[in-house]
């Protein structure tokens, strides 16, 4: 398989998009990252806005309508999910062989 030219996607990025598979709002995604991430990534309300632009500039999120009108809200387009998945497969297969081989070493060394 090709890998998509918009991966490997950044650690905030592939936050923000998980996030995204409900429509949120930007404060909202804001929380949201950090939760998944444990704490690991926050994003500053800046750099959430600049990566809600080049998302949507890049079609992999967009606007959805909202009740209140004050909070613009956003959801994964399709082409989003695809790229969201590829990513997910990408870092299941690295995972994956990173066990194997370090299993692997732990085995040789007994």
């Amino acid at each position: 398989m090709n890998r998509n030219k918009l991966l490997p996607l950044t650690e905030t990025t592939f936050y923000i998009l998980l996030s995204l598979k409900e429509p949120l709002h930007g404060y909202a995604i804001m929380q949201n990252v950090e939760t998944l991430s444990n704490h690991h990534v926050r994003i500053a309300a800046g750099t959430m806005y600049g990566a809600i632009e080049n998302l949507s500039k890049q079609k992999l999120i967009q606007e959805v309508p909202s009740e209140d009108k004050r909070r613009r809200v956003y959801v994964l387009t399709e082409l989003g999910k695809e790229i969201l998945e590829q990513e997910v497969q990408r870092l299941t297969h690295m995972v994956t062989v990173a066990k194997k081989t370090m299993i692997g070493e732990a085995h040789e060394k007994i």
